[in-house]
């Protein structure tokens, strides 16, 4: 593996590779560019891309296919106040034109307490924009509006609607505010006029690469996208990308400080941080990977397209970014120009204070912040899960307000009803059995195929579609018609798709969560060369998982005002914290074992904690500020997806990375390395078992966190201290 990262880092290193790479990745982007913007041709819209497999709800949209009335999705409108039977009464004459083939505008539907009416408005699905149709209905409804009178259209094409209109503009919102947060980040970071380019160059290539490999894979073979694994991808593109830059450019500034020739500078810098960025990517990418376990074709989605982001990231990171970096030379850098020969960084910095204050009592450092990563995991326990229709979005759409102005006045599940398809020979024993069930309100026949096999029925139930009440109801309806001899019947619909997502995201937990944990843990036992220390590594990112989540569920809570946590959030955010969570230990504790090698443990735990905590702490920043963009879009579990990784990530690159696994490092000692070579060989070293402070005599750090050796130190040719 190093032998084929050498080979990588001498291409963009080389006098000649570096424009040979350079032009590769021109060519490219010229080639792919038009495939990159054709990912939503590609994008699964349909009745089943957010459902688990074999669900039964998902079988009963495959089933419908074979209906006529699949093609017809129907609109409610609503009209509530005095005078709303005139103002349905003329809507009804100007609805006439919108209605499916065949079909027509029933009357309007008066509710028991007289105080509202709903018209159903049957719409074709094959029309081109059916979202189209139902701003004109809003149009057509809310126009002439006596006082007094209100108009709400919704059903299931209104929210489809509303849904539409949160996805039309995600992957460009996305991209721009992502763009503009990761740009400013980096001015600051390097207060640079030119070097903040360089990132933002190579990710976006990365971007036009991993766009059009999407839509390449979806084409040709069937990766599953959807309009949300789409928009997370480009986050998660720039947030990962950023992060190898930034640990590839501190790096190779250090190199810049020991070697006069940049290309030297950039070799040694691609193998000496290529490790820890290939180990990043790869646990990355294979707990993405991970998700396909998932039975929801949603989470799948999410986890095989972010895979292939991870990947064309780092591509581009090892490649095109350092060929950049070679060709402009080391004026990039201006005003803070690392000259050959000078110091690569001043003794004493906040992080050797930090390190210093964390190896004078590195027991206590630990226990602390467990304590506090503990109390913030103790918010985790009271999380109310699952979220009605009505609580997806952060500001209620119009099919919301419509959904609530029905179930106040007809029965709840009345614009939602429980689809039911059955052999047509067995639908009479299936309508009895099925209005037999406490919870139903009515069984209306629906429609037959046209060989006569398959019949539906319509059943509308007593409480709101997606309430537990209903979702109990479904329940005893399967159990109901599940019994009937001969109908093979299925039951979907809204609250039994509900009901299937929320089993199969428990299923969901169980399956992935312990193949994720083993996945880390090995790519961990490869780098480290060791067991207690992956171990240990894995259990900080699991207690930071737990606090994120209590910590984030105070805020949706307490500041946010959302109802709950959606059921996916727990898989999805454990996925990505435990991946990204671990990112930043793999940077430090990569460095920290090369260090350790040369200088001793306990010194080299400081003097990888010095060496890395600026770039990871940016590194830090910058991956939770870009997923904190999803904190702004309308829909809620967008939002807490973004709120959830954006806290876990702090909390892991301010607690977790900076104090809880320097302090337990420090406190085992050379057992942190068990049982592998290094743990062997500090064995052979005076006061070897011993943690800080080590004895007189032996390699120590000063209080302020740099490496001295008694007898002073001396240097390799380029530059590095060794032991005299």
């Amino acid at each position: 593996m190093n032998a084929l990262l050498t080979r990588v880092a001498v291409a963009p290193g080389g006098h000649r590779g570096k424009w040979l790479v350079l032009l590769a990745w021109l060519v490219l982007a010229v080639a792919l560019g038009p495939l990159a913007g054709k990912v939503g041709e590609v994008e699964d819209t349909g009745a089943n891309a957010f459902l688990p497999r074999g669900a039964e709800s998902a079988q009963v949209n495959t089933e419908l296919e074979k209906f006529r009335t699949d093609t017809v999705m129907p609109a409610v409108v609503v009209y509530t106040g005095e005078g709303a039977d005139a103002k349905a009464a003329s809507d009804r004459a100007a609805f006439a034109e919108f209605a499916a083939e065949g079909e027509r505008i029933p009357p309007a539907v008066p509710s028991r307490d007289g105080e509202a009416l709903m018209t159903v408005v049957p719409l074709s699905t094959e029309d081109a924009d059916i979202t189209a149709r139902i701003d004109e209905l809003r149009e057509i409804a809310g126009a002439n509006a006596p006082p007094g009178v209100e108009v709400a259209v919704g059903g299931p094409a209104g929210a489809l609607t509303d849904q539409v209109a949160v996805f039309a503009t995600l992957d460009s919102t996305l991209m721009i505010a992502t763009a503009l947060v990761v740009a400013v980040l980096l001015l600051i970071t390097y207060r640079s006029p030119v070097l903040w380019l360089f990132p933002l160059l190579s990710v976006g290539l990365a971007a036009v690469l991993t766009q059009a490999g999407t839509y390449l894979l979806a084409r040709y073979a069937d990766l599953p996208v959807n309009p949300q694994s789409s928009g997370i991808l480009m986050v998660l593109v720039f947030g990962v990308g950023t992060d190898y830059a930034l640990l590839l450019i501190a790096r190779y500034r250090e190199e810049l400080h020991r070697h006069e020739d940049r290309h030297e500078a950039m070799r040694l810098a691609l193998r000496r941080s290529g490790p820890a960025v290939l180990a990043s990517a790869g646990t990355i990418a294979a707990g993405l990977v991970c998700l396909s376990l998932a039975d929801l074709d949603s989470s799948r989605s999410i986890g095989l397209v972010g895979a292939v982001g991870v990947l064309c990231g780092f591509l581009a990171m090892v490649t095109v970014l350092p060929a950049l970096l070679v060709i402009t030379g080391r004026w990039v850098f201006w005003p803070f120009v690392p000259a050959y020969g000078t110091p690569a960084r001043k003794a004493r910095t906040v992080w050797s204070r930090i390190g210093a204050a964390v190896a004078r009592r590195p027991r206590w450092s630990w226990m602390m912040s467990v304590a506090v990563t503990g109390v913030l995991a103790l918010s985790a326990a009271g999380i109310s899960m699952g979220l009605q229709q009505s609580e997806l979005f952060q500001d209620k759409p119009e099919s919301v307000l419509a959904q609530e102005r029905i179930s106040a006045h007809y029965p709840s599940g009345a614009s939602d009803p429980a689809r039911i398809v059955t052999r047509a020979a067995a639908v009479t024993e299936v309508r009895a059995a099925a209005s037999g069930v406490d919870g139903v309100a009515r069984v209306e026949d629906g429609e037959r195929t046209p060989d006569g096999e398959l019949a539906t029925l319509s059943v509308v139930l007593k409480d709101v579609p997606d309430s537990e009440a209903a979702k109990g109801t479904v329940d005893d309806l399967r159990a109901a018609v599940h019994g009937v001899d001969g109908g093979d019947a299925l039951v979907g619909g809204t609250t039994a798709q509900t009901l299937d997502t929320q089993r199969a995201s428990d299923r969901d937990l169980r399956t992935v969560i312990p193949v994720v944990l083993a996945v880390v843990l090995l790519v961990l036992v490869w780098l480290l060369r060791a067991l207690i220390g992956p171990l240990l590594l894995l259990g900080t990112v699991v207690l930071s998982f737990f606090a994120a989540l209590g910590a984030s569920n105070l805020l949706f809570e307490h500041v946010l005002g959302h109802a709950g946590v959606d059921w996916s959030i727990p898989l999805l955010g454990f996925v990505f914290l435990v991946a990204l969570g671990i990112d930043y230990n793999i940077f430090l504790m990569h460095r920290v074992r090369e260090e350790t090698g040369r200088l001793g443990h306990s010194r080299g735990v400081l003097e990888g904690l010095t060496s890395t905590g600026g770039v990871i702490t940016s590194a830090g920043v910058v991956l939770a500020a870009t997923f904190a963009v999803f904190a702004g879009l309308p829909l809620v579990t967008m939002a807490q997806m973004g709120v959830l990784v954006g806290v876990g990530v702090l909390l892991d690159t301010f607690l977790v990375r900076t104090v809880l696994v320097p302090a337990l490092a420090l406190d085992l000692g050379r057992w942190f390395w068990w049982p592998g070579r290094l743990f062997r060989d500090l064995a052979r070293e005076p006061g070897a078992t011993r943690a800080w402070p080590s004895p007189p005599g032996d390699a120590a750090a000063t209080p302020d966190g740099t490496a001295s050796t008694p007898g002073g130190t001396a240097s390799t040719p380029d530059g590095r201290a060794v032991r005299p």
